[in-house]
């Protein structure tokens, strides 16, 4: 892409949001079709996009959840090859888990226990497989534990 674009937005004074940049991609016949649905989709604002099929648009979100939500919302539009998250900003969310993971022991305690079932062990390694909603919805739900 040759030109470049700055998004800037700001929130009232309180208000926490989570805004997350994504590159669509399509193929160059259907380009006009795929830039018309992500303008006219809710769950994004459509910024930008070049003649080989590449669009940029934004999400916002309250969470990591919701940002998630309306990626999927995105992936599922007729056309769409692929729709990655390339940056996402949170103000609060950061701190927050950061402490979590200070603050709870480093090594999950069941990975000795020989009484757990494999299949009911939660992988996180693969994102192209990774369940990123259940994976946000436990984090969020996680009890900071004091050392």
């Amino acid at each position: 892409m040759t030109a470049k674009a700055l998004i800037i937005i700001s929130y009232p004074k309180g208000i926490k949001m989570n805004i997350s940049s994504i590159v669509v991609k399509t193929l160059e016949k259907n380009l006009d079709a795929v830039v018309t649905s992500l303008k006219n989709c809710e769950a994004c604002d459509y910024h930008m996009h070049d003649d080989q099929g590449r669009i940029i648009i934004t999400i916002e979100g309250a969470n990591v959840e919701e940002d998630l939500k309306k990626l999927r919302v995105i992936e599922e539009l007729p056309f769409v090859i692929a729709a990655e998250m390339q940056m996402a900003y949170s103000e609060d969310e950061l701190d927050q888990n950061m402490e979590k993971l200070k603050n709870s022991d480093v090594i999950p305690k069941g990975i000795n226990d020989n009484d757990i079932n494999p299949e009911d062990i939660l992988y996180n390694g693969d994102l192209k497989k990774k369940d990123l909603e259940a994976f946000s919805r436990q984090l969020d739900s996680a009890q900071v534990q004091k050392k």
